[in-house]
């Protein structure tokens, strides 16, 4: 049955909750977003597409933090309470630990709920479009990537150079050094060149210039060919058309894909995946687990009324420690699959451990002898 003591704590958690997993969400993307933002102000990218580019990075932000946030929360609300000797008077009425707690696991069993449609559906989806949207920008964008007087990456195997760039984006001063075709690097040398947009992307025509290419020898050694020209015309959109078929890394696939990958997927990047889905299944119940954590701090112990400070400070530790050994056991399941298990006993034993001290610890000794000055009084 649920009580107007139970909804009352229930609204603070969750308004709480709402804010600061969106603000510390908003404060990462601001943090993130700065990688992109030359391409808005040196070159030439909208920033809609700016704005649509880096909002995809929003679901994966989310997912990390909600946890974290649920357990932050569930602590400064309860010690809240506690300072405020409002857990007192409702413990005074007669409410128990778990009475306390309900509006707790209530919101942090909503924040489960979020986190797996997070990680199992929305994530995969947003990093894949985060990949199509970079390869976008790498082939049919390549001539925003172009700047003057730096040795540009064009995909893996093609890197521009151009002395400088006028107003009309007329190129001078041009060195192409191309190695798309294995063993035959070639290196292109122009006086002027521009950058068209053709039907299958970005061309470059360079005007007056050399092309110089190392070929083996049908004998065995290597050979030079230079050839001069007066116009030729580069590709750069074949950089990167072989990404069309990319390899999908582990953020983009789905849960299926994730346990049962491609049959030429190698077995290192099958354990890679193995332990990517497991992590997924319970990064979600690691919020139960913290908020569980929280509540044990926060409700057990004797009541002080300026004790709050030290309730915080044992519970971040716990906190940070818990992460850290989280850290080091998804690192060890991606190298070997036989220490998976380690990925859920990090998900759910504290939150076991913690459900125990907040009911008393049953089966826990106690020492039961009696004073000597006692039993002589008796």
């Amino acid at each position: 049955m649920i009580t107007r003591l139970d909804t009352y704590i229930f609204r603070q958690l969750g308004g709480a909750l709402l804010a600061v997993t969106i603000g510390l969400a908003a404060l990462i993307w601001l943090t993130q977003s700065l990688r992109f933002i030359e391409l808005v102000l040196d070159r030439g990218l909208s920033l809609w597409v700016f704005l649509e580019l880096t909002s995809l990075l929003l679901p994966s932000f989310f997912a990390v933090i909600l946890p974290i946030t649920t357990f932050v929360v569930v602590l400064f609300t309860y010690v809240r309470l506690g300072s405020d000797r409002e857990l007192v008077v409702m413990r005074a009425a007669g409410l128990s630990q778990w009475q306390l707690a309900r509006p707790a696991l209530a919101v942090s069993g909503l924040a489960v709920l979020v986190g797996y449609f997070l990680t199992l559906y929305l994530v995969p989806i947003s990093h894949a479009s985060f990949r199509e949207w970079q390869f976008e920008i790498r082939n049919q964008m390549a001539g925003l990537l172009l700047q003057e007087g730096v040795f540009s990456t064009v995909g893996e195997d093609l890197t521009v150079y151009a002395r400088t760039r006028e107003l009309d984006g007329t190129l001078r001063g041009i060195l192409v050094h191309d190695a798309r075709e294995r063993g035959a690097p070639v290196t292109i040398l122009a006086e002027a060149g521009r950058i068209t947009n053709g039907p299958e992307g970005p061309r470059v025509t360079l005007v007056n210039g050399q092309r110089q290419q190392l070929e083996r020898n049908p004998a065995g050694g290597m050979r030079l060919n230079i050839l001069s020209f007066s116009e030729n015309s580069l590709d750069l959109a074949r950089a990167n058309r072989a990404e069309q078929s990319r390899f999908r890394n582990a953020q983009e696939r789905g849960l299926t894909d994730l346990l049962y990958p491609e049959p030429e997927v190698s077995i290192r990047d099958r354990r890679r995946f193995r332990a990517e889905a497991h992590q997924r299944m319970s990064n979600p119940l690691t919020g139960f687990s913290l908020a569980l954590l929280g509540l044990a701090v926060a409700l057990t112990g004797q009541f002080q009324r300026f004790g709050g400070g030290l309730k915080l400070f044992m519970g971040s530790a716990l906190m940070v420690a818990l992460l850290a050994v989280g850290l080091i056991a998804n690192s060890a399941a991606a190298r070997s699959n036989a220490l998976i298990p380690l990925v859920w006993i990090h998900a759910i034993l504290p939150g076991l451990a913690s459900a125990w001290v907040l009911s008393g610890m049953p089966g826990w000794r106690r020492s039961s002898r009696i004073p000597p000055r006692a039993a002589a009084r008796a």
